[in-house]
């Protein structure tokens, strides 16, 4: 079964997959692996993730391990059609297109979720989501999920703690192997190749203002630092903060920010992070993005309606002109901009990220039943496995701890 714009595009999707499965040793190893093994033999796993070429090559990887695979995007402005079109080819079950209307978008969703599917890997918290509130007569086939995300992750505690969460999922985004990478290198590589390859303007010389400094906005501030720019961060918590200044960067709060920022990116997970009032502070020519989850970081819907005008400046972005005479621009309709404006995390990257997704879910199949908490962290092994992987395949080898060391290290003292 598909739902995609155009089947005949599979050539070029199937090029692009190519390329990752070339670039991505971890994942071409768990392929192998799970041929032989068929872990999820009889499995269905439902998959809402940025439909390209990396998220591709998982889904085939999954699907080597007997898995059946519904799939759909995670965003309509990062579905690359031909990638979509190459898993189709294959046999995939795909619903997703470019550009989708916010109501085409959660119908792909509804159909990935209504074949009584096992797995759920989510990326932002749509699949579950709506599970919970539309389609409850499909929790009593689902034996767990994993999600991708920081986002994700914020809602799945926000439903753990008012009791709604009905199966146990695994905070991958928690793993050492994910967000010590992905979250900081990736996100920090992403971010900037979407802006550079949009605008087309320097960044050195310039004021960059990253809004929140976890792990992807320390990727982000430290990329943004390389490219000679000056970094002002702006948080609500206060640690972070310290960091952040000790790390060699101005803080101060996004009003003040507003008035002296060049490049303004949004990385926090939260809502109404660049408001109105922010707006009208802005200088002539501001450009503004979201590498967030969501597209409400930016208060994109107060943005439209306080405009006097706007214009399509170029391929993903649109200036508004928020006085007289001065235009601000947001790249990507305030979307992921990283997606929307670029190809994502590179594959390396999401090699290690997916490696752990895969090796969560195959987990979930040997354990869900068994799992008595709804958030599971990465089993440690998972994440030494990958890591250990990883560093085979980089060609590093490390020290191993003695018998000797280990029993001095465990010894506690008495």
């Amino acid at each position: 079964m598909y739902d995609i714009k155009d089947i005949s595009l599979a050539p070029s999707g199937e090029h692009k997959i190519d390329w990752v499965r070339k670039n991505c040793p971890l994942l071409r190893s768990l392929e192998d692996d799970f041929s032989k093994e068929k872990p999820f033999a009889g499995i269905r796993i439902a998959l809402s993730v940025h439909l390209e070429a990396k998220t591709a090559y998982l889904c085939k990887v999954l699907a080597a391990g007997g898995a059946e695979m519904f799939i759909t995007g995670s965003n309509p402005l990062s579905t690359q059609d031909d990638v979509a079109a190459a898993l189709a080819k294959d046999g995939l079950n795909v619903f997703a297109w470019y550009n989708c209307s916010e109501k085409e978008y959660f119908s792909c969703i509804e159909k990935v979720l209504k074949n009584h599917c096992n797995i759920i890997i989510d990326d932002g918290g749509d699949l579950v989501n709506m599970l919970h509130t539309k389609l409850q007569d499909e929790i009593p086939y689902v034996i767990g999920g994993c999600e991708e995300t920081t986002t994700g992750i914020i809602r799945l505690k926000a439903m753990a703690a008012a009791e709604k969460l009905a199966f146990p999922m695994v905070m991958v985004n928690d793993a050492d192997c994910k967000h010590l990478f992905d979250n900081r290198y990736g996100t920090g590589q992403s971010v900037w190749d979407g802006i550079n390859r949009t605008t087309n303007l320097i960044v050195a010389g310039k004021y960059v203002v990253v809004a929140g400094y976890g792990w992807c906005g320390k990727g982000v501030a430290m990329r943004a630092k390389g490219f000679g720019a000056k970094v002002i961060i702006t948080e609500v918590d206060p640690i972070k903060a310290i960091e952040a200044v000790m790390d060699g960067f101005q803080v101060m709060p996004m009003r003040e920010a507003a008035k002296i920022g060049d490049f303004f990116i949004t990385v926090t997970g939260c809502a109404g992070v660049i408001t109105k009032d922010d707006f009208l502070e802005m200088k002539n020519g501001a450009i503004l993005c979201n590498a967030g989850h969501f597209d409400v970081e930016i208060d994109m819907a107060n943005l439209r309606k306080m405009a006097l005008s706007t214009i399509d400046q170029r391929q993903n972005i649109i200036g508004y002109e928020v006085k007289k005479d001065s235009f601000i621009y947001v790249l990507g309709e305030g979307r992921l901009v990283n997606l929307a404006c670029g190809d994502g995390h590179p594959a390396e990257i999401m090699d290690m990220s997916f490696a752990i997704q895969a090796l969560s879910a195959k987990y979930l199949v040997e354990h869900g039943k068994d799992l008595t908490q709804k958030l599971i962290a990465v089993p440690k092994e998972v994440d030494l496995s990958v890591a250990n992987r990883k560093l085979t395949f980089l060609g590093i080898s490390i020290d191993t701890l003695t018998q000797e060391q280990k029993d001095y290290l465990n010894n506690s003292g008495v």
